[in-house]
C-alpha cells in the first residue's frame, strides 16, 4: 500500500458512520442497565435504533419491538428484532468501511450470493439458548450474578452435542466465562458494553437457527494451488482457532482468489503459547504448509464464499512458496470474497496487505508505520505468543505482511509476518513458523522445562475414561 492509498483511508470517515455507531452505543447502554425496566434515557436510545432502521425492511419489526419493550413486556421475538436491527446497522458500517478500503487497495470483490438455506429455529437446544440470552438481556450486565451464569451450562452442553451448533456453544461458553470473571459486574468502573453486546446479539441471531455452516447444496468444490500469505491465531481460555489467509490459483486458469482456511480446537486455559499447535495435529498437511512455508495442492475442496472448508485428505504438500513473493506477484490481482451476513461487522474487517519500504515510528510505546509521511498504527497487542513474531522484530522490520483492520475509530495493521534486520543479519518471521514445533532454541528449552501440558492432560483424561 502506497502513501497515497493510505491517504484515501485517512480522508475522513464514511458519511453517517459516527451517527450509526452512536445509535449502537445507545442500545448497548440500555442493554447494560437491562431491558426489564427501561428508563427514559434508554427508551430514547431504543427509539433511535428503531428510527435508524425505519426506511429498511426491518423498520416495522424494530419499531414494534421497541414499543413493546418500553411497556415492560419483552418476548424473545422482540429481542431477536432488536439484535437484528443492531447487527444491520453495524453491517452497514462494515460495508461502508470495506468499500473505502477496497478503493484504497484497488481490490475487486465478488458479490455475496444468498443461499437458499432455511432456518432451523424449532430445535429445543436453540430454545434453551434463546431463553438464557433473554434472561441476560432483561437483567442487564450490571445485574448478572453467578446463579444466572450457572444456567448457561445446560445450554452450552446441549449445543456442544450438536455439530451444527458448536459455534453457538463456544460463543455462549465464552460470554458466560467473561461475565463470570467480572462478577460483580456492578462494581466494575467500566463495562465492555460494545464487546458483550456484540456477543449477545450474535448469540441471539445464531439461536434463531440462522445457518452458520453451509448445507451440501450451497457448497462449491474448488481445485488448484493454495499459496499461504499468513496466519492469524485467535485464542480464548476454552478454544483456539487458526485462520490462514491465502491465495488460490484455480485449476484451468481464472483470476486468483483471496481465501481463508479456518481450523480450531477446544482447550483449557493452561494450554498457551506454542503448545496450542499440538491441539491441531488432526491437520498435519496444513500445519506442515505453515511451518515449512509451502504451497498446497487442493482437489475438490469444499468452499463457501471465501472460506475453504479444510480437509487434509483433499490436500497434498507442494513446492516451497515464499509468502512475500506470493503477495508481491498476486495480491494486487486477487479477487476478494464478500463477507457472510453474520460476519458483517467493522471489527471483522481483516484484509491482507503487503507493506514495504516504510519506517517504524515509536510514539510513546505505540508502534506505527510511516509510509510516505502517512502513519498507520501497528496492533502489536494482536501478536500471538504461539509464534516467533515479536514487537522488537516489528520495530526492526522493513517489510510486513499483515491484515488491515478498523478498530476504535481508526485503521491499523496486524502483522502476520515481517522481514527485519537484527544485528546486521536479515531475519524473516511468520506467525505459523512454530506450527510444526518451536524452532527457537531458547523457547524450546523453556517449553521442555515446563513440560508438555497437552500430553499430560490427554493422559489424565484417558485415565479418567478408563475408570
Amino acid at each position: 500500500m502506497l502513501g497515497t492509498q493510505l491517504a484515501i483511508l485517512r480522508d475522513g470517515t464514511p458519511v453517517g458512520l459516527p451517527d450509526a455507531l452512536d445509535v449502537v452505543a445507545g442500545f448497548d447502554d440500555a442493554l447494560t442497565h437491562g431491558l426489564a425496566r427501561v428508563g427514559e434515557e434508554d427508551a430514547a436510545a431504543l427509539a433511535a435504533l428503531a428510527g435508524a432502521l425505519a426506511p429498511t425492511p426491518l423498520g416495522d419489526r424494530a419499531a414494534e419491538a421497541v414499543g413493546t419493550v418500553a411497556t415492560g413486556s419483552v418476548a424473545p421475538e422482540h429481542l431477536a428484532a432488536l439484535a437484528g436491527a443492531r447487527s444491520a446497522l453495524l453491517g452497514a458500517a462494515h460495508d461502508a468501511l470495506l468499500d473505502r478500503l477496497d478503493t484504497a487497495l484497488g481490490r475487486d470483490r465478488a458479490p455475496w450470493t444468498v443461499p437458499a438455506t432455511p432456518p432451523a429455529g424449532a430445535s429445543p437446544v436453540l430454545a434453551g439458548a434463546r431463553a438464557w440470552l433473554h434472561e441476560v438481556a432483561l437483567t442487564g450486565w450490571r445485574g448478572v450474578d453467578h446463579e444466572l451464569l450457572s444456567a448457561a451450562g445446560t445450554s452450552v452442553e446441549a449445543a456442544l452435542a450438536v455439530p451444527a451448533l458448536r459455534r453457538l456453544a463456544v460463543l455462549l461458553d465464552g460470554l458466560a466465562a467473561e461475565l463470570r470473571a467480572s462478577v460483580p459486574v456492578a462494581a466494575m468502573p467500566q463495562v465492555p458494553a460494545r464487546r458483550w453486546a456484540d456477543l449477545w446479539a450474535r448469540g441471539v441471531l445464531l439461536a434463531q437457527g440462522a445457518p452458520v455452516a453451509p448445507v451440501a447444496k450451497d457448497v462449491a468444490r474448488v481445485s488448484g494451488r493454495l499459496l499461504p500469505l499468513g496466519v492469524d491465531v485467535h485464542e480464548h481460555d476454552t478454544a483456539v482457532q487458526v485462520q490462514l489467509h491465502a491465495i488460490l490459483e484455480p485449476d484451468g486458469g481464472g483470476s486468483p482468489r483471496l481465501v481463508r482456511v479456518t481450523v480450531g480446537a477446544p482447550k483449557v486455559e493452561t494450554i498457551v503459547g506454542p503448545a496450542v499447535w499440538r491441539l491441531l495435529r488432526a491437520h498435519p498437511i496444513l500445519l506442515a504448509a505453515l511451518a515449512e512455508r509451502r504451497a498446497v495442492t487442493v482437489t475438490d475442496l469444499p468452499s463457501y464464499g471465501g472460506d475453504l472448508l479444510w480437509r487434509d485428505d483433499l490436500a497434498r504438500l507442494g513446492e516451497p512458496a515464499c509468502p512475500f513473493a506470493t503477495a508481491r506477484l498476486l495480491l494486487s490481482r486477487a479477487t476478494a470474497a464478500a463477507a457472510p451476513p453474520l460476519d458483517r461487522h467493522p471489527a471483522g474487517i481483516a484484509e491482507p496487505v503487503l507493506l514495504e519500504d516504510y519506517r517504524v515510528r515509536d510514539d510513546d510505546g505505540c508502534l506505527a508505520l510511516d509510509l510516505d509521511g502517512h502513519r498507520l498504527a501497528v496492533a502489536v497487542e494482536r501478536l500471538p505468543s504461539s509464534g516467533p513474531l515479536t514487537t522488537e522484530l516489528v520495530a526492526a522490520s522493513s517489510a510486513c505482511l499483515g491484515l488491515v483492520r478498523w478498530d476504535d475509530g481508526g485503521w491499523l495493521v496486524q502483522p502476520l509476518a515481517v522481514r527485519a534486520t537484527v544485528k546486521r543479519r536479515a531475519v524473516e518471521a511468520h506467525n505459523g513458523d512454530w506450527a510444526g514445533g518451536v524452532t527457537d532454541p531458547k523457547v524450546a528449552r523453556s517449553e521442555a522445562r515446563a513440560g508438555d501440558a497437552v500430553a499430560v492432560l490427554r493422559e489424565r483424561a484417558g485415565r479418567l475414561l478408563r475408570r
